[in-house]
């Protein structure tokens, strides 16, 4: 029997439901999605200032450490959430609501 998921944050862009978290339009195929289980560790990163030039990066990775979805209402955001999946380079979002997602995901962690 397939268990249905519930979603708990949808902005169009990032989504969560009670298995995982789905970054949409990560790859130019389709979306990633990444277990909470899977999840080392999370860091809010400031798109203002110095660091807003990184609000300007719409899709892909200029550092070769951080890979953004695409997303074309970022330089609009101030707050970036760098998820550490035990991997060189970090899936980074801006969510809409990057407190909400941020409780989720650290929630979600904790379940492990």
């Amino acid at each position: 029997m397939s268990r249905e998921s519930t979603t708990t944050y949808d902005d169009g862009e990032i989504r969560c439901d009670d298995q995982c978290l789905t970054i949409r339009h990560y790859y130019p195929w389709g979306a990633k999605r990444v277990a909470y289980t899977s999840i080392k560790g999370i860091k809010t990163l400031d798109l203002t200032g110095m660091n807003k030039v990184r609000a300007w990066r719409i899709w892909g990775t200029g550092d070769f450490l951080h890979w953004w979805n695409f997303d074309a209402r970022r330089p609009r955001k101030n707050c970036a959430l760098v998820i550490d999946v035990g991997r060189r380079v970090r899936p980074t979002i801006t969510p809409d609501d990057p407190d909400a997602v941020l409780r989720i995901l650290t929630a979600g962690r904790g379940s492990r």
